[in-house]
């Protein structure tokens, strides 16, 4: 039997190869579903890894994992291919190194992370890879579904689920002007926020203070808007210069 004759090539469609297939879809929906729940704990309290980077970093293991447990059943259920070569170490070599090239999109300034989700289906796309390389050729397709839907709609379900904004402050003070912490922390619950725990920056740049902290909302639709905020910042004069950013993307 020739590698490229009838046989050969339905052997990856198989009924055998198709019910192992359903399995290993099995897995992943589910690991993306519990994906999800972790990954919403950290976007409701405002931190850079959401729902989608949880989502396809958990999907992509578990395809990872379980098609070593079907190893009858790479290549068509050819053993002859799997003993030539040892793919376990081929696919260790991939996934360090495109976990590698996926850093390098991740993004910081200041306490703005941006290119986490994309990091994550940079991986999650090699997971695809691989599965297409071992033959599972429906359960790629059907990971390949899960990706891009979770990219595409998993952002809407978060924008609808309870959440809480979080946002990176920069104010810098004129020199004779002493801010205090817990008039900051007042400040701020009266506009629907409050300062995140460990993340207040005090520097003093030639004499004036300058104060860095991220505010998390109380809740979604307690906290004013950015707009709002700029503008009453602007009227106060003891800030000479200041920044509102998102904190995450």
């Amino acid at each position: 039997m020739t590698t490229l004759s009838f046989d050969a090539l339905s052997a990856y469609w198989s009924a055998p190869e198709v019910a192992t297939n359903v399995v290993v879809f099995l897995n992943l929906l589910g690991a993306m579903l519990l994906g999800l729940v972790v990954g919403y704990e950290r976007s409701y309290h405002g931190r850079a890894a959401g729902m989608r980077t949880y989502g396809l970093v958990c999907m992509a293991s578990a395809a990872l994992t379980v098609i070593a447990g079907y190893p009858a059943y790479w290549y068509g259920g050819h053993p002859d291919m799997i003993t030539a070569s040892d793919p376990t170490r081929i696919i260790q070599g991939v996934v360090t190194g495109v976990g590698f090239l996926g850093a390098g999109v991740i993004m910081k300034e200041g306490f703005t992370i941006s290119g986490l989700t994309t990091a994550a289906s940079i991986w999650a796309s090699s997971a695809i890879g691989i599965l297409v390389g071992v033959g599972f050729y429906a359960a790629a397709i059907l990971l390949t579904l899960l990706s891009a839907a979770s990219m595409m709609w998993i952002s809407r379900l978060e924008a609808w689920l309870p959440s809480r904004q979080a946002i990176a402050v920069f104010m810098r003070f004129r020199k004779d002007y002493r801010p205090r912490e817990d008039e900051m922390r007042r400040v701020a619950l009266e506009r629907g926020y409050e300062l995140a725990g460990g993340s207040i920056a005090i520097e003093y740049n030639d004499g004036q203070p300058e104060w860095r902290f991220v505010a998390v909302s109380l809740g979604k639709g307690l906290a004013a808007p950015l707009s709002e905020l700029a503008t009453e910042l602007a009227r106060v004069d003891g800030v000479e210069k200041f920044s509102l950013s998102h904190a995450r993307n």
